[in-house]
């Protein structure tokens, strides 16, 4: 089965107009409500538009002025540098011979050394059984 390309006309978007059906008295009591609630927090879209005409010369998009005239201690944009020692490279020495790579549970690979050739059966074991 192959999927197709469909046109913008497939879409779960009804853009049907519906007649909207009138409020009962329950829903009324709830909205009355809801308002009297939205006041007493000062959130009413009424009260919002007071107030945005009430702060009308305040832009949201200004930036405030911080600078004073008042004395302050000097400050620095610089970052000092850690004292934290690099941590050495691990790199195989030669010390013991390695002889594979054995995978123990589905990607976790465990080396396998010359001087431990028993981790390679106990390995082999444990994927069986």
């Amino acid at each position: 089965m192959s999927m197709h390309l469909v046109g913008p006309y497939m879409t779960t978007t009804s853009y049907k107009k519906r007649k909207a059906k009138n409020k009962t008295k329950k829903m009324l009591e709830a909205e009355a409500k809801h308002n009297k609630w939205l006041r007493k927090m000062g959130a009413h879209p009424e009260q919002i538009a007071n107030n945005k005409e009430k702060n009308a010369d305040v832009s949201i998009l200004s930036v405030p002025n911080y600078r004073s005239d008042r004395p302050s201690l000097p400050t620095s944009d610089t970052i000092c540098g850690g004292s934290t020692a690099q941590k050495e490279s691990q790199t195989y020495s030669g010390e013991r011979r390695l002889l594979g790579i054995a995978t123990m549970h589905k990607s976790n690979m465990v080396p396998v050394f010359a001087d431990k050739k028993q981790d390679a059966v106990d390995i082999a074991n444990m994927r069986r059984g």
